[in-house]
C-alpha cells in the first residue's frame, strides 16, 4: 500500500457549499416567519417555549456531536478498541438522572438562564460565578472545535484552513442571529441527519472493499480491537468498565444536566413531558452514532491493518486518519468525500451556534437583566448583538489556538475537568438543603482547582503504556519512497519514553485516568462544601424557598419506605406544606399539568418581600407566566 495525495474535487466543494446554504436559508426562514414576533425576546431565545420534542431531541443530539467527535471517535476504536462503547450505558444513566431529577427541577421554575437557579437556591454571587465559568469553558471549547477539525482536514484533503474556519464562524453566526433558537434547533435536525449519511457511507463503501462487515468484525478481533472486558479497579488504566460507567456518567451528567447550552433545550419545550421525551430520544441518537463511528473505526483499520497511516508517518496526528480514509476509499466517487466533509462541518455548525446562542441568553439573563429593566424589543437587539460578540469571540479563539498549541489538549480536556465540580454544585443545591452560599463558592473553587492540578500533572508526567493501553498496529505492507516494504509492526514498547524512569512517585497520581478528574473533583467539592456550610453556619432547610430541593426519596421507587422514613429523609424542608398550597391551587380550576410546582418569588415593593405563586398554561399556547399574589 502506497502513501495517497488527493484533495477534494469540484462536486465535493459543491456539496460542502450546499451543507453552508441550507443551513442559512434556515436561519432566514425562522427570521421571517417570526418576523411579527421580533419583539418577543422569549420567543427569540427560548423558541417561544412551544418547541415539540422530536426537533429537540435531534438538537440534543447535534449539538454535542462536534467534529472533534466525528472525526476523533472512530480514531479511538481504531487504536484503542471498542471500550469505548460502555460511554452508551452512560448516556442511558444521564438521561434517566435528566429526565427525572433535574427537567423536574428546571422546568417547574420557569427559569431561562439554569443559573438562575443557583440564585435562588443560594445567592446572586453564586449565580455569578456558575455562568462566569460556562462562558469561559464554551468560548476556549468552541474555538478548538472550529480549529482543530479545519486543521485536520487541511492537511490531509486541502480544504483551505483559514477559509472554513471563516465561513464556519459567519455563518453559524449569521443564522443563529437572525432566527433564534428556533433557527439553532432546526439546523441541527439537518446536520445530525447529515453526520449520520456521513458514517453510513463510509461504512458501506469501506465493507464493500473489505468483503462485508462480517470480515470487517474477524479482522478487528483477531487483532485485540473486539474487546468489552476491561472491570479492573486501577484508575489508572484509561479506560476500563468502572472509569467509563463512574468518570463517563459524571462528564455526562456535568453536560446534560446543568450546562445552559442543553437545558435551554429542554425549557423551550413545550411541557415536561415533551421535555423528558426528548432527553430519551437523544439518548438513542447519541447510541447511535455511538455504534455509526465504532464500525467506521473498526472498517478504517480492518483496511489499514497491514499498513498504518499513522506509523508510516503518511499522517501527522491521529484525528488525521479518519479524513485520510476517506480520501482513500471513496475518492473515485464525486461528491461523496464532500458528504463525509459535511458531515464533520455539520458537527461543528451544531456546536458552535448551539453555544454561541446560550452564552448570549445567559448574558443578557445573569448580567444584564438584574441591573437594567429592559423592554422586549430591546432584550431582542441585545440578544442579537451578543450572539455577534460571542461569535467573534469564537472565531478570535480558533486564530489563537492555531498560534498556541499546548492550548488543544487543554481545552479537549476542560469539560471533565469543570463537569465535577459544577455537578456537585448542582447536587448540594437539590440534594443538601444545609448547604449555604459559602460552601457552595469553597467547595466549587476546590473542586476545579485539583481537577486543574491534576491535568497539569498529567501534562508534566503522562500516564505510561501499561495504563494507556495502545494496541500493536503494523507497517509491514507499506510502500515507503525508497524501500519495498516498511517496519514490520508497531510495537507499544515504542510508546515508553527515556525520561520513565525518572518519574517520581506523585507521577502515579498523575497518571489518574482523565475520566476521573470529574469525579476528583466533584468528591472534594462536596466534602469542602459542606465542611465549610457548617464552618460558616449552615442552611436551616426549613428556611428555603419552594421547589429549589427536591424530596428525592418521594419517588415512586423509594415507595416501600415508610412515611416515617421518608419524612425525617427530608431534612427539615417543609414538603407537605408546599404541596398542600399546590392543592388548593389546582382547586381553582386548572388542571395539573397546567401548574408548575410552587416556586417563591421576591417581589420587592417599597422594601417589603412579598411571596406568590406561579401558574403557566404553556400546553394552551400561553408563554408567559401569571403571577397570582397571595
Amino acid at each position: 500500500m502506497e502513501e495517497i495525495t488527493r484533495s477534494f474535487g469540484v462536486w465535493d466543494y459543491v456539496v460542502f457549499g450546499g451543507l453552508f446554504l441550507v443551513s442559512a436559508c434556515i436561519g432566514i426562514f425562522f427570521a421571517l416567519i417570526s418576523r411579527k414576533k421580533t419583539n418577543n425576546s422569549d420567543d427569540y431565545l427560548m423558541g417561544g417555549r412551544q418547541m415539540h420534542a422530536v426537533p429537540v431531541g435531534f438538537s440534543l443530539t447535534a449539538g454535542f456531536l462536534s467534529a472533534i467527535t466525528i472525526i476523533g471517535t472512530p480514531s479511538e476504536f481504531y487504536i484503542y478498541g471498542t471500550m469505548f462503547t460502555w460511554y452508551m450505558l452512560s448516556y442511558i444513566i444521564v438521561a434517566i438522572v435528566s429526565a427525572e431529577i433535574y427537567i423536574p427541577l428546571y422546568y417547574r421554575q420557569h427559569i431561562t438562564s439554569t443559573y438562575e437557579y443557583l440564585e435562588l437556591r443560594f445567592s446572586k454571587y453564586i449565580r455569578v460565578m456558575a455562568t462566569t465559568i460556562f462562558i469561559i469553558n464554551q468560548v476556549i471549547y468552541i474555538g478548538i472545535v472550529i480549529y482543530a477539525p479545519a486543521l485536520a482536514l487541511n492537511e490531509v484533503t486541502g480544504l483551505d484552513l483559514w477559509t472554513s474556519i471563516a465561513v464556519t464562524g459567519v455563518v453559524c453566526t449569521f443564522y443563529t442571529t437572525l432566527g433564534g433558537l428556533k433557527a439553532v434547533i432546526w439546523t441541527d435536525v439537518f446536520q445530525c441527519i447529515v453526520m449520520a449519511v456521513g458514517f453510513i457511507a463510509v461504512i458501506i463503501q469501506g465493507c464493500i472493499v473489505l468483503g462485508g462487515i462480517e470480515n470487517v468484525w474477524k479482522i478487528a478481533n483477531s487483532r485485540g480491537r473486539i474487546d468489552f472486558v476491561h472491570f479492573e479497579g486501577d484508575p489508572r488504566i484509561r479506560h476500563t468498565f468502572w472509569s467509563i460507567l463512574v468518570g463517563g456518567t459524571m462528564t455526562w451528567v456535568g453536560t446534560y444536566c446543568t450546562t445552559q447550552t442543553v437545558v435551554q433545550r429542554y425549557l423551550c419545550c413545550k411541557s415536561e413531558r415533551h421535555a423528558k421525551a426528548s432527553v430519551y430520544m437523544n439518548a438513542f441518537g447519541m447510541c447511535t452514532i455511538m455504534v455509526l463511528a465504532g464500525l467506521s473505526g473498526l472498517t478504517m483499520f480492518a483496511y489499514y491493518v497491514n499498513c498504518d497511516p499513522y506509523d508510516a508517518g503518511w499522517v501527522s496526528a491521529t484525528d488525521q486518519l479518519m479524513p485520510y480514509f476517506v480520501m482513500d476509499v471513496l475518492y473515485a466517487f464525486p461528491g461523496l468525500p464532500g458528504v463525509y466533509l459535511c458531515s464533520a462541518f455539520s458537527g461543528t455548525l451544531s456546536t458552535v451556534s448551539s453555544g454561541i446562542n446560550a452564552m448570549a441568553t445567559v448574558t443578557l439573563e445573569d448580567f444584564i437583566k438584574p441591573h437594567k429593566k429592559l423592554t422586549q424589543t430591546q432584550a431582542v437587539w441585545i440578544s442579537k448583538i451578543l450572539v455577534v460578540f460571542f461569535g467573534g469571540c469564537c472565531l478570535a479563539m480558533a486564530a489563537l489556538g492555531s498560534n498556541l498549541g499546548g492550548i488543544l489538549n487543554a481545552a479537549l480536556s476542560i469539560n471533565s475537568m469543570i463537569s465535577g465540580p459544577i455537578v456537585a454544585l448542582f447536587t448540594m443545591a437539590w440534594a443538601f438543603p444545609w448547604c449555604n452560599s459559602w460552601g457552595a463558592f469553597t467547595g466549587v473553587v476546590s473542586g476545579l482547582s485539583v481537577s486543574v492540578w491534576c491535568y497539569i500533572g498529567s501534562t508534566v508526567y503522562p500516564p505510561t503504556n501499561k495504563y494507556l493501553r495502545v494496541l500493536e498496529r503494523s507497517t509491514v505492507e507499506c510502500v515507503f519512497p525508497n524501500t519495498t516494504v516498511g517496519p514490520d509492526v508497531f510495537t507499544t514498547d515504542a510508546l515508553q519514553t527515556t525520561t520513565e524512569a525518572y518519574r517520581p512517585p506523585i507521577a502515579e497520581m498523575y497518571s489518574l485516568s482523565y475520566a476521573y478528574y470529574g469525579v476528583f473533583g466533584f468528591v472534594v467539592a462536596m466534602i469542602v462544601g459542606h465542611i465549610v456550610s457548617f464552618l460558616t453556619g449552615y442552611q436551616r432547610p426549613s428556611e428555603l424557598p419552594a421547589g429549589v430541593t427536591i424530596p428525592f426519596f418521594d419517588h415512586p421507587i423509594f415507595k416501600w419506605l415508610p412515611e416515617k422514613v421518608r419524612r425525617f429523609l427530608w431534612c427539615g424542608v417543609p414538603y407537605d406544606k408546599y404541596r398542600d398550597e399546590k392543592e388548593s391551587g389546582k382547586n381553582t380550576g386548572k388542571t395539573e399539568n397546567d401548574w408548575v410546582d410552587v416556586k417563591e418569588l421576591e417581589i420587592k415593593e417599597n422594601g417589603n418581600t412579598n411571596v406568590a405563586y406561579v401558574t403557566d398554561d404553556r400546553d394552551s399556547g400561553i408563554s408567559e407566566p401569571e403571577v397570582t399574589p397571595l
